[in-house]
């Protein structure tokens, strides 16, 4: 059960003077279950990887598959796969349409037929996750509500859906400080306790040590690197900084501590690991 793209290249505006490869040859796969954090420079082909996922980009080469199914092949089985992965584009507020926030959220589960108590059921469930209350936000009008309130309901619309792999790209760009963490905490939640599988785009590099599993780095158009992101940070920061990219802060503060001779220990992904690791390494040269 997984997203496998095998051979994949894709070029914007082939067989013009603006033909440009953005995609080079990918293969990897995404099993069921995993939480996967894509990162690049700018114009490494991070998005245009996620958009062939779910149909939005046919490959110019190449086959991508959800559950052994090519999604750009003709026929129901193909449309079944590609409604089972859903995407949370960058700026999602600005998908919002409808007149209140209850059809917004419903737009999705109507459009594949489901009964209207169901529909309220996912509704209603949707947005507890966003922790928005159902009869306080469901008749209101998006567009009345504050920037961190509609990328919630942009949100809850796709997961509506139920989808089994959910792609985010940038969920939480041009957010403050406080509403990139409620909304990151909200995905890791519906992670965890559903196992949908998420794919995460970001070029957060906090955002990523906290919460993924697996570290996809795209550069040029290529994966070049696959890994944990431990294994990543602690031995590929030359290839990170050739992609664009570096490690977390709290990598380079440990770094800098190690080299002012302090013994820290191993490598800590957040603030917290980074704290205990320090004050770890403190009581043992105050030992000594």
């Amino acid at each position: 059960m997984s997203i496998v793209f095998k051979d994949v290249s894709y070029v914007y505006m082939p067989g013009t003077p603006f033909k440009q490869t953005a995609l080079k040859k990918i293969n990897f796969e995404i099993k069921k279950g995993e939480f996967v954090g894509i990162i690049g420079h700018t114009g490494s082909g991070k998005s245009t990887l996620v958009q062939h996922m779910n149909g939005l980009l046919k490959p110019s080469l190449g086959v991508v598959s959800v559950e052994d199914i090519d999604i750009n092949g003709k026929g129901d089985a193909a449309r079944v796969a590609k409604r089972k992965v859903g995407m949370v584009f960058q700026y999602p507020e600005h998908q919002l349409f409808e007149e209140t926030v209850y059809d917004d959220i419903a737009f999705g589960p109507r459009n594949i037929g489901l009964d209207a108590e169901e529909i309220e059921r996912r509704v209603r469930k949707a947005l507890d996750f966003v922790g928005l209350d159902f009869n306080m936000f469901s008749g209101r009008s998006p567009f009345q509500l504050s920037g961190g309130q509609m990328r919630r309901i942009a949100i809850a619309g796709v997961v509506a859906l139920e989808p089994e792999y959910l792609i985010l790209d940038e969920p939480s760009a041009g957010l403050d400080p406080r509403g990139r963490e409620t909304i990151l905490d909200e995905i890791f939640k519906l992670h965890n306790s559903t196992g949908v599988t998420v794919i995460l785009v970001s070029h957060n590099m906090e955002e990523v040590a906290r919460f993924v599993d697996r570290l996809i780095v795209m550069h040029s158009g290529e994966i070049s690197l696959d890994g944990e992101p431990r294994d990543i940070f602690r031995h590929s920061r030359d290839k990170l900084v050739q992609a664009g990219v570096d490690v977390p802060s709290v990598c380079t503060l440990l770094a800098e501590l190690r080299g002012r001779g302090l013994p820290v220990e191993d490598i800590a992904l957040t603030p917290e690991e980074a704290t205990a690791t320090i004050m770890a390494a403190m009581r043992r040269r105050d030992r000594c």
